[in-house]
């Protein structure tokens, strides 16, 4: 098996990463289309989206902890192969019903990537080059918001949405054979209580009782929050209100996307440099600014689409410099229970981003308003949780 530290090793962590964006992202384009196949409404399809954040934040307080009581690899082991199940039934149902299901048990098997994936970065480079590491990392996951919507555009308008899913389920053959043939294990400190219940309410009260680990977590659940936003609104307003077509649609998400793959390859080259703090204040910065401005320009009812990529553009800019920093701060203090914290922040950061989703679904007005809205406000919210809770936490010594 190649080392922990190589760089096979790195694209496979990479890869497993990818799978929650890969596996909304790819789809986006066909959103409007399965409105009319199942004849429903927005709301319903939009469900969808927001059942996969609410099983993948559900899952992230199991898997942690799983992976800290059992090791990396067998936890990655079970979820990919209920990810693989699961693909295929969304690739064969004829129902809107059967469709969410099978997204929520698609969401149970994919958030085990993030989640191991985080904390094998924590077991190989420790906390110091942590978030070096992930900051690479988060560049190159970007690839898959960047090409999904694009690639799934082609296929919806080719092959049908269906064809999306098929190649979700390809993906997990592959990455199934990868964790079985390339990985080994990782995790030095198994913990034997780490499943038992009293143990988990301990560990889990611990961390949030920690003001640096809630700020952290806030700032990176409403960072994600605004991606959110973006991806379950931007189909319906880019496609059904500006008509773009779903190829043109892909293209205009891509785009923004570079924001993101940008910030993070800031983040990567400067953190060592600057360190983590300043470049979390730089990103809340610059995505409230981006938010804010969005926000303005669609409670004015521009509706042009600069007026949607360029704010976005920018607040998925400060967005990149941000997560990957607050994510390695998030856990890096725990060695001893890196699956724990990393399955507590996921599902903070899953669970409000599902909430938003849902809530920008059915406010749906025909404008851009609610979308827009929501990332100008969750990036106000990533600001104040960083100021007055980090910044706080960091000055008393309570939070490295």
């Amino acid at each position: 098996m190649p080392r922990p530290d190589s760089l096979p090793i790195r694209i496979l962590l990479t890869a497993l990463v990818a799978f929650g964006p890969l596996s909304t992202d790819l789809y986006l384009p066909s959103l409007p289309t399965l409105v009319r196949v199942f004849g429903t409404d927005v709301a319903t399809v939009q469900l969808t989206l927001s059942i996969f954040l609410v099983g993948f934040a559900v899952s992230q307080l199991v898997y942690g902890p799983m992976s800290d009581r059992f090791g990396r690899r067998p936890t990655l082991l079970v979820g990919v192969t209920i990810y693989l199940a699961a693909s295929a039934v969304c690739a064969m149902t004829s129902s809107i019903d059967a469709l969410i299901a099978a997204r929520f048990f698609q969401a149970l098997g994919a958030c085990c990537g993030p989640v191991v994936a985080r904390a094998v970065v924590r077991d190989v480079f420790g906390r110091d080059r942590a978030a070096t590491v992930l900051a690479y990392m988060s560049m190159a996951m970007a690839l898959a918001p960047a090409v999904g919507p694009m690639l799934g555009g082609v296929l919806t308008e080719w092959f049908g949405w269906r064809a999306n899913f098929v190649l979700l389920t390809i993906f997990a053959c592959g990455i199934l054979a990868a964790v079985w043939s390339m990985l080994g294990e990782t995790n030095a400190h198994r913990d034997e209580d780490a499943l038992r219940p009293s143990r988990l309410a301990a560990n889990y009260l611990l961390l949030l009782r920690n003001r640096g680990f809630l700020g952290y977590v806030l700032v990176v659940a409403f960072s994600y929050s605004g991606i959110f936003s973006f991806i379950s609104g931007s189909s319906f307003v880019l496609i059904e209100q500006m008509h773009l077509t779903p190829a043109q649609y892909g293209a205009s998400f891509g785009a923004v996307v570079l924001g993101y793959m940008l910030g993070t390859f800031l983040a990567g080259r400067l953190t060592p440099r600057l360190g983590g703090p300043r470049m979390i204040r730089m990103g809340t910065l610059l995505s409230m600014g981006g938010g804010l401005a969005g926000g303005v320009l669609a409670l004015a009812g521009v509706l042009h689409l600069l007026a949607i990529v360029v704010p976005v553009f920018l607040f998925i800019l400060g967005t990149g410099l941000t997560l990957p920093n607050a994510s390695a701060n998030a856990v890096g203090p725990y060695a001893t229970m890196a699956g724990l914290a990393s399955s507590l922040l996921g599902f903070a950061q899953m669970a409000i981003a599902a909430v938003i989703g849902i809530v920008v679904g059915h406010m749906n007005d025909g404008t851009a308003l609610p979308m827009m809205g929501a990332i100008g406000l969750v990036s106000l919210g990533a600001l104040l949780a960083h100021r007055l809770l980090v910044i706080p936490a960091a000055t008393s010594g309570r939070s490295a």
